[in-house]
């Protein structure tokens, strides 16, 4: 069976794709750091056919992060890693002149450095696997300029561009970073209390577009989950990429950026 790794997994998108995942087969590892709500969430998928291992802890320790890799290697080795788990940096979030050094640090600590050290830790069993993918999950506020996102939309515009460059140096390994667009989650809800998020779409309607990247296994780069999900749009196999290392889009144009063809904003 196919193993995955997702953190921030106990509750919103990382939950709705374990749950998918177990659904379709795979083992996973689990990490949140409540071990309350991430043990009654690994029940939950356990008992959709997976073997599941729950791994309660912050991703920004090391020896956390250690532990999680060394669950994926007691199941069998790993063949997706999803790095999910995510920090504001203000709850609620401010503006700019508000937004204190330590948050933006907290922000890039868990968004960025610790997705990093996760990646590194996990290299060995993803290049074993022969079919290695690694989702960072992204967010419009990485190539939009929106009034108080400024410190998240930092940490993952260079959790984007970090994943880029993990696509360049690891050829034999998909890296997706993927934008999930609107979602009713408790992140939303702690970043603009004030706002009715009850409109919002559930993660588990954005899942589709991740198993759609894990299906064609398109090309590594920066894709919309909601354009994913609409399944309109072809996607680049992976055999087109540029010189520089960016993706060639459908009609044999390069997008300035590196992206792919999809929207992503």
């Amino acid at each position: 069976m196919p193993v995955a790794i997702i953190t921030g997994a106990s509750k919103g998108l990382g939950r709705a794709l374990g749950a998918a995942l177990a659904g379709r087969g795979w083992d996973l590892v689990l990490d949140a750091r409540t071990a309350s709500v991430l043990e009654e969430a690994a029940r939950d998928l356990a008992g959709r056919g997976a073997r599941v291992e729950a791994v309660a802890g912050d991703v920004t320790d090391a020896g956390h992060r250690a532990d999680l890799v060394a669950a994926a290697r007691k199941l069998g080795g790993l063949d997706l890693l999803v790095n999910n788990a995510s920090a504001l940096g203000a709850e609620p979030l401010v503006r700019l002149e508000e937004l204190t050094p330590e948050g933006l640090r907290q922000a890039l600590e868990t968004n960025v450095v610790a997705a990093l050290g996760l990646i590194r830790e996990a290299l060995p069993l993803l290049r074993a696997s022969g079919a290695g993918a690694v989702v960072d999950v992204s967010s419009d506020a990485a190539v939009e300029a929106y009034e108080t996102w400024g410190g998240y939309g930092a940490s993952k515009a260079a959790l984007d561009h970090l994943s880029a460059v993990l696509a360049v140096e690891e050829p034999g390994i998909r890296v997706w970073a993927v934008d999930p667009g609107d979602m009713r989650t408790d992140l939303y809800e702690a970043a603009v209390p004030d706002d009715d998020a009850s409109g919002r779409p559930l993660p588990a309607t954005v899942v589709p577009g991740f198993l759609r990247l894990l299906d064609e296994r398109p090309a590594s780069g920066r894709y919309s989950a909601a354009s994913l999900a609409d399944g309109s749009s072809s996607l680049p196999d992976g055999s087109s990429s540029l010189p520089d290392g960016s993706s060639s889009l459908p009609d044999g144009s390069s997008s300035p950026d590196g992206s792919s063809s999809l929207d992503v904003r």
